[in-house]
């Protein structure tokens, strides 16, 4: 059992796998992420979205913005589950984003892709719990893309640095 845990560990580092954020806070994809400004982004989904979007990337320290990051939402509610009255019994709600990491100094787009989830909403007898059902739902979603988004932005500024 000793060896082959020796023998993996001996083979792990010709895999070409490497830790997303080595060095730290010193490190280049924790330098690049702390170098990013959120451009605002409209509506209620924006405002979750913002938040949850500076909440995941590094403080620059009051340090000029390299990066423009740029979102655009799409937020829907869609009904599912029907009865034979017409009455909605279940809900998908769905948020879409697309962003672009943007160089602020000369305006060239350097990543632009999508990114997004989908949520499952019961719709209830009560109309403010399937409302509260909804926003949290939205919450959620927020918190989920954005995770995505950075992920993302990560993983590029680690092939940006040539690592």
């Amino acid at each position: 059992m000793k060896r082959l845990v020796l023998l993996l560990a001996l083979a792990l580092p010709g895999c070409g796998l490497h830790p997303l954020y080595e060095g730290g806070a010193s490190g280049p994809v924790a330098r690049g992420l702390a170098q990013i400004e959120v451009a605002p982004i409209a509506g209620k989904s924006g405002y979750l979205m913002s938040n949850a979007l500076r909440d995941r990337l590094p403080d620059g320290g009051g340090a000029a913005a390299k990066y423009r990051l740029e979102v655009k939402l799409d937020d829907s509610i869609v009904g599912l589950g029907v009865t034979r009255d017409d009455t909605v019994t279940r809900e998908r709600r769905a948020l879409r984003a697309r962003y672009q990491l943007v160089d602020s100094a000369s305006g060239e787009v350097l990543l632009d892709a999508t990114a997004g989830s989908d949520a499952g909403v019961d719709v209830v007898g009560s109309e403010y719990a399937t409302i509260a059902a909804e926003n949290t739902a939205l919450e959620n979603l927020a918190n989920i893309v954005a995770d995505q988004i950075v992920t993302r932005i990560a993983v590029y500024t680690r092939r940006a640095a040539g690592k």
